[in-house]
């Protein structure tokens, strides 16, 4: 039997500049798919028309309840450089509900190499309000795989397995082969994942279509998913968040 995902830990919204829904049309999706969970995690200031620091602080204001469905708040930071840098400050990131941290095009500003990838992630692994790595499933920024999953599983940080990298019009490369590797070192090592959808576009929220292919062709582990249930995600929120509050 395909697993019952009930959390999508990564979308956007009209907020993040690329993206083509409110929040509101992104969470009526939510529902009819029948999650119990979704989190806005806008783009942060690095990328291109992505929101300032400002709109972060004032997520506060935010109801984590929307007509049922539970929401979470946060955010997709861009990791800078092969120290692990971030494009948003610790003191804004205690305000997070959930914390990613992706490569993306043009922001890395250290050489391209596998070494520095790597590098990068295992130091941005140390910062304790990342506790999600975005779509590490891309050849353009391919790490050391094994070291990447050792230190994941040090720091209790998640691994997501992407959705839309698995779609065929996706930019990313190698994505599904990538992630093959990356599943069956987890299993080695019991390191933990969660599954985002990445989603731009309210279509594709809580849509894993692919990714619960993925976990049944690498007989993965339930146990090692996070989102199958929300007391399992629960430690890697913000601390003081209470869900549907």
């Amino acid at each position: 039997m395909m697993m019952d995902i009930k959390i999508d830990t990564h979308t956007h919204t009209l907020a993040s500049g690329h993206a083509y829904n409110t929040i509101r049309e992104m969470v009526a999706v939510a529902k009819e798919r029948n999650l119990e969970v979704l989190a806005i995690t806008e783009h942060a200031p690095a990328l291109q028309g992505a929101c300032d620091e400002y709109y972060f602080h004032n997520l506060r204001v935010l109801p984590r309840n929307y007509a049922g469905m539970k929401v979470l708040f946060g955010t997709e930071l861009n990791i800078l450089d092969k120290k692990g840098r971030v494009d948003l400050s610790s003191e804004i990131l205690e305000e997070m509900d959930i914390v990613i941290a992706s490569l993306h095009t043009k922001l890395f500003e250290d050489e391209p190499t596998m070494e520095n990838y790597t590098t990068a992630y295992v130091n941005v692994m140390k910062n304790p309000a990342v506790r999600i790595i975005g779509h590490p499933d891309d050849s353009r920024f391919q790490p050391d795989y094994e070291v990447l999953v050792k230190k994941a599983k040090e720091t209790d940080t998640l691994l997501e397995i992407n959705n839309s990298s698995l779609q065929p019009f996706i930019f990313r490369t190698n994505a599904r082969e990538n992630m093959i590797t990356l599943l069956n070192l987890c299993k080695k090592y019991k390191a933990k994942v969660t599954t985002g959808t990445d989603a731009h576009a309210d279509i594709a929220v809580g849509d894993f279509d692919k990714v619960k292919e993925l976990f049944a062709y690498c007989d993965f582990p339930e146990e090692l998913v996070m989102t199958t249930d929300v007391s399992k995600l629960k430690p890697y929120l913000r601390p003081s968040l209470v869900l549907g509050e």
